[in-house]
């Protein structure tokens, strides 16, 4: 069996958020979903788990984190492409979603975030791994 993550978000609202992500393509997968947590694809092994509060707070001991007051992460996920990057980001801001911060042009890097509607900040990313030496 492979290694697959599952990394868990609170939510305020479950169907809002499962239609923002929806507005970027994402899909979800309904085996891991029901009216208190939706399972994200990113990919075949890997899962944003967009939790109601009040099934979030079932598993800690400590209070649910505001991240609209403070960023506990950044969620970085790659993309094949700055144009991929561009558009997954642009989807975001027009299906609400706000722009933490200008787009990071390193040359071999491109970067730009986004926050959800729960201030939750993903940060696309594109990397020319030719720019970097052999391993």
């Amino acid at each position: 069996m492979s290694t697959s993550i599952f990394v868990n978000l609170p939510v305020a609202d479950l169907d809002s958020a499962k239609a923002f992500f929806s507005k970027l393509g994402f899909t979800f997968n309904a085996q891991f979903t029901n009216d208190t947590a939706a399972a994200l694809v990113i990919d075949d092994t890997i899962y944003f788990m967009l939790v109601t509060k009040p099934k979030f707070a079932e598993f800690i001991t400590l209070p649910i984190a505001e991240a609209k007051e403070g960023t506990q992460a950044l969620y970085g996920i790659s993309r094949d492409s700055r144009a991929a990057v561009d558009d997954i980001v642009d989807k975001a801001l027009a299906a609400g979603g706000t722009e933490p911060r200008p787009a990071q042009d390193h040359g071999f890097m491109y970067s730009r975030a986004f926050a959800d509607l729960d201030g939750h900040i993903w940060d696309f990313f594109w990397m020319d791994m030719s720019q970097f030496p052999a391993a």
